[in-house]
C-alpha cells in the first residue's frame, strides 16, 4: 500500500486555457494516507474522476506532482504505479471462467501458478463468488460480474491502491448494500489503501474513513462524516450531505446576534466574519418546531417513516425541519434553533465564531 501526495495538481481538457473557469481541476494538494478508506463525493463534472484518473495514471496533470510514498510517479504508467482500478461498468473476460478472470492479473505478472491458486480461492471466498469459480462470466448478472471486477483488483497483494470509479451504479439497491458492506470489511481486514469515487453520500459516508467533498474543480472539505454533518465547511456541503440540506438564509450579525427580517436570532459566539455576503446555516435536526419562538407558515409535512420533514416558510424563506415519527405540528406553529447547530459563512465559507 502507498500514502500518495497530490501536490498542486491543475488539469484542463483545453488547448489554451485563460482562466480558472478552463480548468476541470482548479487546484488539489491533499495526501492520502497510507491504507486509508477515501471517498471522492460530489456532483457530476466536479472533478472527482479526473483526479481519480490523474492518480491512477490513465490521465497526465497538467501542472502539479503525483508522488506515491515520497516517489515522484507523475510521468509512470499505470501498471507502473502499481494500480488497480475498478470502473462503474465491469471489465472482464466474458469467455474466461470467473476462475480465470481473477487468475489472469497474477499470471499476466508471472506468479507461481501454486500462489496463484491460493491467492484466487481466497478471493473467491472474500467476495462470495466461490460456487461460481467454474463457470463462464457470460451470462453473469450485473453485480456478479462487478464483484468479479472488484476481486481482480484484491487479487493481487502488491498493489499501491485501489480505486474505484462508481463501481455499484449498475447494480441494484440491495446488492450495493451487500458490496460496500464487503468493501468495509475488507478494508478493515487488509488495509488497502482505497479510493473511491462516488456522486451518493450514502456510498461516501458508509463507506470512507474520511470524505473529501469536490465541487466546481476543487475539494471544499476533508473530514469525517460526523465533521461534514455537524461542521459543514462550505454552503455546498450543507446543501450536499443531508437529506434535507441544511438551512440557509441569508441574515446580518450585531455581535452575538443574527438579523433575519423582523427576527433576531441568539449566537452561540460572535462570528469572526470578515465582508462579504453573511449567512447562517443550520441543518433541519437543530429547528425546534414548537410553541415558542419565531413564528412560521407550514406549507407540507412529509412523513418519511421514522421522521417527519416539515416544510414552512420563515420571514419569506422557506426552511426545513425534522420533528419525531409521533410529534405533532402546533396550530400556532413557531421555530427556535438550536446554538449546537449554528453556522455562520461569509461568501459561502463557514467562519469560527468567538466567544
Amino acid at each position: 500500500m502507498a500514502r500518495i501526495d497530490v501536490n498542486h495538481i491543475r488539469h484542463t481538457y483545453l488547448q489554451n486555457p485563460r482562466t480558472d473557469a478552463d480548468f476541470a481541476l482548479k487546484e488539489v494538494h491533499h495526501t492520502f494516507e497510507d491504507g486509508g478508506a477515501y471517498a471522492l463525493l460530489g456532483p457530476s463534472g466536479c472533478g472527482k474522476t479526473t483526479l481519480l484518473n490523474i492518480i491512477s495514471g490513465l490521465l497526465h496533470p497538467s501542472h502539479g506532482q503525483l508522488l506515491f510514498n515520497g516517489r515522484d510517479v507523475t510521468n509512470l504508467s499505470t501498471q507502473e504505479r502499481n494500480i488497480a482500478q475498478v470502473f462503474q461498468f465491469p471489465v472482464i473476460y466474458d469467455t474466461m471462467t470467473v476462475y480465470d478472470n481473477l487468475a489472469f492479473p497474477l499470471r499476466n505478472r508471472g506468479v507461481p501458478e501454486a500462489d496463484v491458486d491460493r491467492k484466487v480461492r481466497e478471493t473467491l471466498e472474500m467476495t462470495g463468488l466461490a460456487d461460481m469459480a467454474k463457470r463462464k462470466a457470460r451470462g453473469l448478472t450485473a453485480d456478479q460480474k462487478q464483484k468479479i471486477s472488484l476481486g481482480r483488483g484484491l487479487v493481487r497483494s502488491d498493489v499501491n491502491a485501489i480505486l474505484f470509479d462508481e463501481p455499484l451504479t449498475v447494480i441494484d439497491p440491495h446488492m450495493k448494500w451487500v458490496l460496500r458492506s464487503q468493501l468495509k470489511q475488507l478494508h478493515r481486514r487488509f488495509g488497502y489503501t482505497m479510493v473511491y469515487v462516488t456522486h451518493d453520500q450514502t456510498e461516501a459516508l458508509t463507506f470512507a474513513d474520511r470524505v473529501v467533498v469536490m465541487y466546481d474543480g476543487e475539494i471544499v472539505q476533508i473530514g469525517t462524516p460526523a465533521e461534514l454533518f455537524e461542521r459543514p465547511r462550505h454552503t455546498f456541503v450543507g446543501y450536499f450531505i443531508g437529506s434535507p440540506g441544511m438551512n440557509v438564509m441569508p441574515v446580518a450579525i450585531d455581535g452575538k446576534t443574527a438579523k433575519l427580517g423582523s427576527q433576531q436570532i441568539e449566537l452561540p459566539g460572535v462570528p469572526k466574519a470578515g465582508g462579504g455576503a453573511i449567512e447562517l446555516g443550520i441543518r433541519p435536526e437543530y429547528v425546534r418546531l414548537g410553541s415558542q419562538g419565531m413564528a412560521v407558515r407550514v406549507s407540507k409535512i412529509e412523513d418519511v417513516g421514522r421522521h417527519k420533514v416539515v416544510r414552512a416558510n420563515l420571514e419569506g424563506r422557506e426552511i426545513a425541519a425534522v420533528i419525531g415519527e409521533d410529534e405533532t405540528v402546533p396550530a400556532d406553529p413557531k421555530v427556535r434553533f438550536d446554538p449546537a447547530g449554528i453556522n455562520i459563512y461569509a461568501d459561502s465559507w463557514r467562519v469560527e465564531m468567538g466567544a
